[in-house]
C-alpha cells in the first residue's frame, strides 16, 4: 500500500517535467542505469512529453466528469525519465488531472522507491508507468498501467507468438501512440474512475 511517506517523496508533474528538462541539459537520466542509451532515451522522451502535452485535447467525456467527480483523489505514478511508455502516457494523465481540481497527480521514481514498486508488479516485472489511485484516507481504489490495454494485449500476443523483434514492436507502439493522441487512455481512465468510485453520473 502507498503510505504518507511515499507521498511525501512524490513530486508534481510540473516538477517531474522540469527535472527531465534539467537532466537533458546536463546529459543525465533518472534511474540506476546511467548508460548513454538511457541518457539518449531521456532526451528523446523529453521531446515526446512536450509534444504529447501540447497536442492532447481533453475529450468531452473527460470534461463531463468534473461536475460528477467530487471525491478528492490522488494519482501516484511510478515512472522514470527513460521510459517510452511513461513519456507517452504521463502527459495525458496530467491533462486529465488538470481539468479536474479533485485529482492530484503525483510522481515517484521507480528505482528510488523499490519497496513501493515491488508491491505493484505487472506479471512479476517492474513495468512502468504504474498508477495507483488513492482516496483522501490513502485507501487504494485501483491501479492502471503500464500502457493502454490494446498495447498490453498486443505485447502479450507477441510474447506468445513473436512476429517481430522487440525493438520493432516498441517502434510500432510509438507509432500507435502518435496516431491515438491520448484518446484511448482518456477513455480507459474514465471507465476506471466509474468502476472505482461507483459513479453512475460518469457516462461513457
Amino acid at each position: 500500500m502507498v503510505t504518507q511517506t511515499d507521498l511525501d517523496k512524490s513530486i508534481s508533474y510540473e516538477e517531474y517535467f522540469n527535472l527531465i528538462e534539467k537532466l537533458v541539459q546536463e546529459g543525465g537520466t533518472t534511474g540506476n542505469d546511467k548508460s548513454k542509451a538511457f541518457i539518449d532515451y531521456t532526451k528523446l522522451n523529453y521531446s515526446r512529453m512536450k509534444r504529447v502535452f501540447k497536442t492532447t485535447i481533453p475529450s468531452s467525456e473527460v470534461l463531463n466528469t468534473v461536475d460528477c467527480l467530487n471525491d478528492k483523489l490522488t494519482w501516484i505514478v511510478l515512472s522514470e525519465s527513460w521510459c517510452g511508455d511513461a513519456a507517452q502516457n504521463l502527459p495525458v494523465l496530467a491533462k486529465i488531472a488538470e481539468t479536474n481540481p479533485n485529482i492530484s497527480l503525483k510522481i515517484v521514481l521507480r528505482d528510488e522507491n523499490p519497496e513501493l514498486m515491488d508491491q505493484y508488479l505487472t506479471n512479476g516485472g517492474k513495468s512502468i508507468p504504474k498508477l495507483i489511485c488513492l482516496d483522501e484516507k490513502l485507501n487504494e481504489l485501483g491501479t492502471w498501467g503500464p500502457r493502454p490495454k490494446f498495447l498490453q494485449d498486443w505485447l502479450h500476443k507477441e510474447k506468445a507468438n513473436p512476429t517481430m523483434e522487440m525493438s520493432e514492436l516498441k517502434e510500432q507502439f510509438q507509432i500507435w501512440y502518435t496516431k491515438d493522441k491520448g484518446q484511448t487512455l482518456q477513455r480507459e481512465m474514465i471507465l476506471l474512475l466509474k468502476s472505482w468510485l461507483n459513479k453512475e453520473c460518469i457516462s461513457i
